[in-house]
């Protein structure tokens, strides 16, 4: 089998089953893993995969992006659960960083009781929510506003992350998948989220279970960076061994 016959032959492969890996491909064609790893690159390049670590996924497993309306509308009733339950994970006189997302957005609207809490965030509907808790500093993270998600981005953004620590980031995601992580739609973003993590001491994910399974073009971090996951029991079982296997901390709010 020469080079384009097996190319065509993944891309079959990807299509049929969702996903295939490096070691497997090795086996089948009896090449070299860094032949596979050409071939899934150069079928990357192309749009006919979506490359993931130690393999490659189909196409159609990206999700689409939605609006914010939309996603305020979407399970509504199960992110205030899961923001509600979020917000015990919160000390007073912890120092976070609230990403931006209609989950957050709820958890900042939990945060009325606080005496004493700092939160950054880059999200314009999150510091809105915030306005009326006397108790809690609120620092933005500037940048240029993306209408679609109402969030910041760019340099200036990233730039005001590195004057500060916090004790945990509360992420929002759109997509949570075991070969490939957490991801996100927006490659800005998802910049700004991976300087939000490396900028706080834990790593707390809140989701609906909608998220698991799929994938956002655009990789934040493994699964193994997550400290804690705040979710709902629609959470698949095989995601929920995984997650615990790396002793990452589940909560499904009720």
């Amino acid at each position: 089998m020469n080079t384009i016959e097996r190319r065509q032959h993944i891309v079959k492969s990807v299509a049929r089953s969702g996903k295939v890996a490096v070691s497997d491909l090795v086996t089948e064609y009896n090449v070299s893993a860094v032949t596979i790893r050409s071939d899934l690159n150069f079928l990357h390049q192309r749009g006919l995969l979506i490359r993931t670590r130690g393999g490659a996924i189909a196409c159609n497993r990206i999700s689409p992006e939605l609006s914010i309306d939309d996603k305020y509308n979407e399970h509504a009733e199960i992110k205030k659960k899961i923001a509600l339950a979020a917000s015990q994970l919160i000390e007073e006189d912890d120092a976070i960083i609230l990403d931006s997302g209609t989950t957050t957005a709820e958890l900042a609207l939990c945060l009325g009781e606080f005496k004493n809490l700092v939160v950054m965030t880059n999200g314009l509907n999150v510091a809105q929510n915030l306005t009326k808790s006397l108790g809690v500093q609120v620092l933005m993270t500037g940048g240029t506003l993306r209408k679609k998600s109402l969030s910041f981005y760019g340099s200036q953004a990233e730039e005001s992350l590195s004057r500060y620590h916090f004790n945990k980031v509360i992420l929002g995601v759109d997509g949570i998948d075991l070969d490939v992580g957490i991801t996100t739609h927006f490659e800005a973003e998802c910049v700004l989220n991976r300087k939000m993590c490396s900028a706080a001491r834990e790593v707390i994910v809140v989701t609906d279970s909608s998220k698991f399974n799929a994938v956002g073009v655009h990789k934040i971090l493994d699964l193994q960076d997550v400290s804690t996951l705040v979710t709902d029991d629609g959470i698949p079982d095989d995601i929920v061994q995984t997650l615990l296997s790396y002793g990452i901390r589940i909560i499904i709010a009720e």
